[in-house]
This record gives C-alpha cells, sequence and structure tokens, in this order.
C-alpha cells in the first residue's frame, strides 16, 4: 500500500497527458507482441473467425476490468495482460484436441491460479525473494524489448533516429514530455514516408461465441498444467517484481485471485488466461507515466480503458497496429521502458553481497533461454537464488 491510499481517489484528477499516452503506449505495446500469436494458434487449430474475435473479445475485457478495478482500489498502477509464452504454447498444442477440451484445459489454469491465490501460497514465495534478485528480473526481463530500438535503427534509420532524439532533446527540457514527443514525431515521419497503411482497416464489432467446456486429460496435461506454470512463473512473478521493483507493496494473493477469477468467468468465451503484465507493466509504474508516482495508478486505468476499447472492436485489432510500422512500435515502447531498466538495475546492483546473483539473474532472464517449456524469467530467479545460497554458504 502506499501513503496515497488514504486520500480521497480522483482519477479524473490526478491523471495527465503523460499518464494517457504511457497506458495507450503499453495497451498498444501488449497486443503488438503477441496478438499475431492468438491468430497463428487459432488459424493451426481450424477455429473460425467469429470464434478467433471471440477470444480477443474476452480477453480484453478481462484486462480492461481487472486493469481499471485493481488499480483504483488499490492505488496502484496494476496492469494486466494476456500471457505471451502462453499463446505461444497453444500453437502447437491446441490443434491436438477439440476445441471444447482446450476450453475445459483453460477452466483448469484458472482454477490452480485461483488457487494459489486465495491459499497465499505465491505471496509467500514472492516475499522470499531478495529485492535485489526481483529487480534484477524485472531488469532483465525488460532489456530485450528495450534494446529493440537499436536493432530496428539498422532498418529505418531516419525514422529510429528521428524519435530518438526528439526523446533526448525533450527529456532535458520537459522530461514528463519526452516520450509522447517521441510518439508523435514518429507517426509525423512515418506518414512523411509512406510507412502508414490503412487500406486494410474497417470497423468491425466483436461478437462473444459461447464454446461449452469438456475435460480431458489429454488437454489437461497437453495445456492446463503448461499454461499455469508459464502464467505463475513468466507471468505472475515477473509482474509482481515490477510492481516491488518501483516500490508498491501491494498484496499479491488478491491480485492473482482476481485474474484467476476473471480467467475462469471468461474461458468459454475463448480466453486462455490473463495474468498480472510485466513489460506493459513497467510502462505504467516507471517515471514516464506520471511524475508523481502516486498519481501513476491512472496511466493503468487508462490502459484498462484502451483494452476496453479494443476488445469491443476485436475483429479489427490486427488490421489497425499492421498499419503502423513496426519500427515505430518497437521504438516507442523501449524509450518507455528506459526508466524502469534504470531503476532495476540500480536496486539490483544496491547491495555488494548480492550483486553476482544479481547479474546472474538479469544475464539469464534477458538471455531468452527456455526450458522444458518454461522461460526465462522462472530460470532466472532460480540462478541467482542458487547463485546467492552457494555464496553466502561459501562465505560462511
Amino acid at each position: 500500500m502506499t501513503d496515497a491510499t488514504h486520500t480521497q481517489l480522483r482519477p479524473l484528477a490526478d491523471t495527465s497527458p503523460s499518464a494517457i499516452v504511457a497506458g495507450f503506449i503499453a495497451m498498444m505495446t501488449g497486443y503488438t507482441s503477441s496478438l499475431v500469436l492468438m491468430f497463428q494458434a487459432g488459424q493451426a487449430a481450424g477455429l473460425s473467425s467469429g470464434q478467433i474475435s471471440s477470444w480477443i473479445w474476452a480477453i480484453s475485457i478481462g484486462m480492461a476490468v481487472c486493469s481499471i478495478g485493481l488499480s483504483l482500489r488499490y492505488r496502484t498502477p496494476i496492469t494486466i495482460a494476456w500471457s505471451t509464452p502462453g499463446a505461444a504454447l497453444l500453437i502447437t498444442s491446441l490443434g491436438g484436441v477439440s476445441y471444447g477440451e482446450a476450453i475445459g484445459a483453460y477452466i483448469t489454469c484458472a482454477v490452480l491460479v485461483t488457487a494459489c491465490g486465495l491459499t497465499g501460497s505465491f505471496e509467500r514465495l514472492v516475499k522470499r525473494i531478495p529485492a535485489s534478485l526481483a529487480a534484477a528480473l524485472l531488469a532483465g526481463i525488460l532489456f530485450k524489448i528495450g534494446s529493440e530500438i537499436f536493432v530496428a535503427a539498422q532498418h529505418r534509420t531516419s525514422l529510429v533516429l528521428g524519435m530518438f532524439f526528439t526523446y533526448l532533446l525533450v527529456k532535458r527540457l520537459s522530461p514528463r514530455y519526452a516520450v509522447l514527443a517521441a510518439l508523435l514525431i514518429g507517426t509525423g515521419l512515418s506518414g512523411l514516408m509512406g510507412l502508414l497503411d490503412f487500406s486494410g482497416f474497417h470497423l468491425e464489432l466483436a461478437t462473444p461465441v459461447w464454446t461449452t467446456p469438456h475435460f480431458s486429460l489429454a488437454a489437461t496435461i497437453s495445456i492446463g498444467i503448461p499454461l499455469f506454470v508459464v502464467a505463475m512463473t513468466s507471468q505472475n512473478m515477473p509482474g509482481i517484481a515490477v510492481l516491488r521493483a518501483d516500490g508498491y507493496t501491494v498484496p499479491a494473493s488478491p491480485l492473482i485471485t482476481t485474474t484467476g477469477i476473471a480467467s475462469l468467468l471468461l474461458a468459454p468465451f475463448g480466453s486462455h488466461g490473463i495474468n498480472l503484465a510485466a513489460i506493459s507493466a513497467a510502462i505504467c509504474t516507471g517515471p514516464h507515466a506520471h511524475e508523481d508516482r502516486h498519481k501513476r495508478y491512472t496511466a493503468a486505468v487508462w490502459c484498462g480503458i484502451f483494452y476496453g476499447i479494443a476488445g469491443v472492436f476485436g475483429a479489427t485489432l490486427a488490421a489497425l497496429f499492421a498499419a503502423l510500422p513496426k519500427e515505430l512500435v518497437l521504438s516507442i515502447a523501449a524509450l518507455a521502458l528506459f526508466g524502469s531498466i534504470i531503476n532495476g538495475l540500480s536496486i539490483a546492483m544496491a547491495q555488494v553481497q548480492e550483486r553476482e546473483a544479481a547479474l546472474i539473474t538479469f544475464m539469464v532472464t534477458a538471455s531468452g533461454l527456455t526450458l522444458f517449456s518454461i522461460g526465462s524469467a522462472f530460470w532466472g530467479i532460480v540462478a541467482g537464488v542458487l547463485t546467492l545460497v552457494i555464496l553466502n554458504w561459501r562465505k560462511a
């Protein structure tokens, strides 16, 4: 909890242009990073366009309601997202079972996540992780996204450099508007360079489609359990690390329970599960969202609003983001994350006796390592904890 929770809730008065922009960038980052994976998984499984549209609608509405509700409840920038590793998992596993069985597996996963929240087991685990390792985990997660701006410069040099130097110049004069200025300049340059293509864009409302769940051992093993593992290790654990690294100490159990229940309710409409966000969350918790950290919750609220709008028009979402050059999206996300990466690295290296363990955590997490279908965020924290234990044991 923060001191802000004791004051009157005034989301409209507390918001700012930078908070609105941060919310929009967080939403845009979340969708552009893995929306294509959902389309790919749905098409591979033979789902109809209506079922895929319903999937996007369900997951978007869940993220919207939870992001807005939790952020207002705890006066903290709590951003919710779907599991990107989970969506990638479904590309290979969704086609192996019937869609009804997949829905049953989603429900199984949601029940397991809810149980972790209600029992407090996840809360107890998170509290045992040193702050330096949590901060290193955050920095490692964000590092790859942050460095993408320099890779993008190879392909659209003038566009990326224009955005980058705009960011630096405005950062010196008025830091809170640096990301907004970079976004505006990037959009303008894209238009001048003929990189904006709205020819495939059209408005179409999404319609929820109910699918009756069926439960099978095969779907539980191939989809339900793996989804649960990646949700907890690749989403919820880093999501809590992001909040803790930026000084927000909201209890983890209610957040996990809420996302689990929402996932349970929305599963029959196609949602494979919503979790705490990590990368997009850092955009809302960082200094670019608002100069007053007690008012950054408004950035997550705006992110939720944009989620809701995107969900209502879920069928047109891919066409909208396809109209923007990939380099613009990558660059604006990277610029918005600079502050969070700096903060994470600073906290990670603050304790001399924990620096090596924090460095190992950072490097393993940033590497993108995947073992046994479990992502690098989990292995990063495992490697850091083992390093810390071994080094402390040796000195003892």
